[in-house]
């Protein structure tokens, strides 16, 4: 059985390699020697109060900033962009997508800058790089922690995909993925796994936010309600809840997903919208919403975010369409861009009367 083990700085579940007896954290870089304190990968991670002690303090190559502290609640955000550099799988965007929403948390939303983790190829520190585990441990470290009066960000762009999925969990019969820069060897990370890791542990009082700019991302984060709304704005909340019974709800807190389109859509990487450079449409359309004062509430937000996408020629920029397959069959350009960005939330509510905020 896999195993995970607490590091001994941070508190990030490491996977142990069978048979170790010491594992270095990737994110603080500390070194856990083993003493039979490891447990089940499938545990849902640890919600321990930040201590005030040396233990979060950063160790000399920190690789991963340490839990803010403000006595008006904290925010930290994980930003993560994967552009498959030198393969067949390459986006544009993505890289051009992290730095406006790190630029628009630390200078709209004021979250400290030394607590947004960015994951990009960019980062000289391989720690850094959006590999599986890396993006596993970010995650994992976002919700380390984790009270109330917290603010939480986890941005994605990238490729989605889809895989059957055979526990009778999805409504469409299908589990939606993000792919790490290196899937192709080890793997795509579940929606399972994302609700598991940062929506199910989050106490009352904390709010998350997902922005995920992928194809196939309606329900990415598995969050039990989806907002379906129609062209003219009106609304219904769907339930997506499993048949089987398992929950896929918080602890108590608040988790909110903006999607670049629904499960059955892909996203698009283009230059139509900027027209200087490229971008994902759909984060180009969540940093424009804000920016033009449309952040006022979710269904406002919501509607002008689709607004933009819709009134865009997505030929003009010889648009990229993210999704794996649809990319290497079509090539890419398919004209006015077809996505709809999706809202889903673990509780219902009315999109026009509740504020947005980050």
């Amino acid at each position: 059985m896999l195993m995970l083990v607490d590091c001994s700085n941070c508190h990030t579940p490491l996977q142990l390699p069978p048979g170790a007896q010491i594992i270095r954290c990737g994110l603080c870089d500390a070194v856990t020697r083993i003493a039979g304190a490891s447990r089940s990968l499938t545990s849902p991670p640890p919600r321990q109060p930040p201590s005030s002690s040396s233990s979060h303090a950063p160790s000399p190559s920190s690789h991963a900033p340490p839990p803010p502290s403000s006595a008006h609640g904290r925010k930290r955000a994980v930003v993560c962009a994967v552009s498959y550099k030198r393969s067949r799988h390459e986006l544009k965007g993505c890289i051009n997508d992290a730095k406006c929403m790190k630029y628009l948390l630390v200078n709209k939303f004021k979250f400290p800058e030394s607590s947004v983790l960015m994951l990009t190829e960019e980062e000289a520190d391989p720690f850094r790089r959006p590999t599986k585990q890396n993006m596993r441990m970010a995650l994992f470290w976002l919700v380390q922690g984790c009270q109330a009066g917290d603010s939480l960000v986890f941005h994605y762009s990238g490729h989605g995909s889809q895989q059957r999925n055979y526990t009778g969990d999805e409504v469409d019969g299908y589990d939606e993925t993000l792919c790490p820069s290196d899937f192709e060897t080890q793997g795509m990370i579940v929606d399972d796994e994302i609700n598991a890791t940062i929506v199910n542990p989050l106490p009352a009082g904390a709010k998350l936010h997902a922005i995920v700019d992928a194809c196939h991302s309606g329900t990415v984060l598995d969050l039990p309600f989806l907002c379906r709304m129609d062209r003219n704005g009106r609304y219904i909340w769907e339930d997506h809840r499993p048949r089987s019974g398992v929950w896929k709800g918080t602890s108590g807190g608040e988790a909110i997903s903006f999607s670049g389109c629904d499960d059955d859509q892909t996203s698009a990487d283009t230059s139509a919208l900027s027209k200087i450079t490229s971008t994902g449409a759909m984060t180009y359309a969540f940093i424009q919403a804000i920016e033009r004062g449309h952040a006022t509430t979710y269904g406002n937000m919501m509607n002008a975010m689709r607004s933009t996408i819709r009134n865009t020629d997505g030929g003009a920029g010889g648009g990229i369409v993210t999704s794996l397959i649809s990319m290497l069959l079509t090539g890419g350009s398919l004209g006015k861009l077809r996505q709809e960005p999706q809202l889903s939330a673990n509780q219902q509510f009315d999109v026009y009367t509740k504020p947005f905020s980050l």
